[in-house]
């Protein structure tokens, strides 16, 4: 049976979906458009270097004077982006009725997410200013041994110190689900600390499943909203989709590609931002308001090279839809979930090509449906 022909791409809930896709899709779009308008800013007026000057007059210290910098570029960037971000995380979920925050939720969760970038990120821009000062002109290798370093310490970390400031995480209760779940990882050799369970539904009515962390912390995630809606077979069906990240490690592959990525992001960078700094009257590549520039040139060029990243993506996540369907040995479960999927989520269920290959880091449930059509034809 063809289950594409199970949808109606006609009725409301459908249309629900596309219209809500869409305006997430050009939200998104003005958010890259007004960081690229607020660099951009900072360069050509002028103010960059004015600000640096007032930081200058305050303090002798150079690195007092970067953050004296690094503190008004972030009132400021909070001072432009928040409504935005007000209205994409908190007005548009509520209007298409996917959120269950209340107002005040929403600005804990938004100051939470603010304090903890400010401890990872804040000794991460220091370490670069740094770097700038004391490698010169090979800032970026040492900056890129330092990022695929933090990748790789906050791949670890995250699970048992970052998203449970987020979320409560409990273990899956004894039973028939965790039995089985369990053996699915036995199978496959794969030792996790644990099965859990988390409390996304405090923030919305979207289900969601992960696998996470390396070495003792790995573990796979299962949110309670999942846990409610879906059979337990269906479960399994996602489960062994995390489980096949795992399979063929994922992970690990993702943050090589990534380190990769980055050390070539920044050589580039390297490149560009030391031959144009005579262009906008900087005095070096340790100018504090030649930063902006830096930051300009990595965003270009995560920009151009975003296709790519979400195409290695939906590779991955492709190669761990058919070891689901495999380790299901049907395409009935898997099927059923991913229809659940895209009614619990509002899903655009076959969103433009064009629109698929530059934003999407998941197949289509259309494709993901269909290839399972294509596996099993009964």
């Amino acid at each position: 049976m063809n289950n594409e022909k199970n949808i109606d791409v006609n009725d409301d809930k459908t249309k629900r979906a596309k219209e809500y896709n869409r305006k997430k899709i050009i939200f998104s779009l003005v958010e890259l458009g007004l960081l690229l308008c607020f660099l951009l800013m900072l360069i050509f007026s002028g103010l960059s270097l004015i600000i640096r000057d007032a930081a200058v007059s305050l303090h002798s210290n150079p690195y007092i004077q970067f953050l004296i910098y690094i503190i008004v570029l972030s009132l400021m960037e909070l001072v432009i982006f928040t409504p935005l971000h007000f209205y994409t995380e908190y007005v548009l979920e509520h209007k298409y009725s996917l959120s269950n925050q209340k107002f005040i939720g929403w600005l804990w969760e938004s100051f939470k997410s603010l304090a903890v970038s400010m401890v990872l990120f804040l000794p991460l821009l220091f370490l670069l200013y740094s770097f700038l000062r004391n490698f010169r002109d090979f800032w970026w290798v040492a900056v890129g041994i330092l990022l695929f370093l933090f990748t790789v310490l906050l791949s670890e970390i995250a699970p048992l110190v970052i998203f449970p400031l987020f979320y409560k995480f409990e273990p899956i209760e004894e039973g028939e689900l965790k039995k089985k779940l369990m053996e699915m990882c036995e199978k496959v050799g794969l030792k996790i600390s644990g099965v859990f369970s988390f409390n996304i539904s405090k923030n919305t009515k979207k289900a969601n499943a992960g696998f996470t962390g390396l070495g003792k912390s790995k573990r796979i995630i299962l949110g309670d909203n999942l846990i409610d809606n879906f059979t337990i077979d269906e479960l399994r069906a996602v489960f062994a989709h995390e489980v096949g990240h795992y399979h063929f490690s994922h992970i690990w592959k993702l943050i090589v590609v990534g380190a990769i990525s980055t050390f070539i992001s920044l050589f580039i960078a390297s490149f560009l931002y030391k031959k144009s700094l005579p262009f906008f009257g900087f005095n070096g590549i340790d100018d504090i308001a030649a930063i902006p520039l830096l930051f300009l040139f990595l965003f270009l060029y995560g920009l151009m090279t975003m296709p790519l990243s979400n195409a290695i993506s939906r590779k991955f996540e492709r190669s761990a839809d058919k070891y689901a369907l495999e380790t299901m040995q049907g395409k009935k479960d898997f099927v059923s979930s991913m229809l659940k999927l895209k009614d619990i989520n509002l899903a655009d269920w076959d969103p433009n090509p064009v629109v698929e290959f530059f934003f999407y880091s998941h197949p289509s449930i259309k494709k993901r449906i269909t290839m399972a059509d294509e596996i099993y034809l009964d």
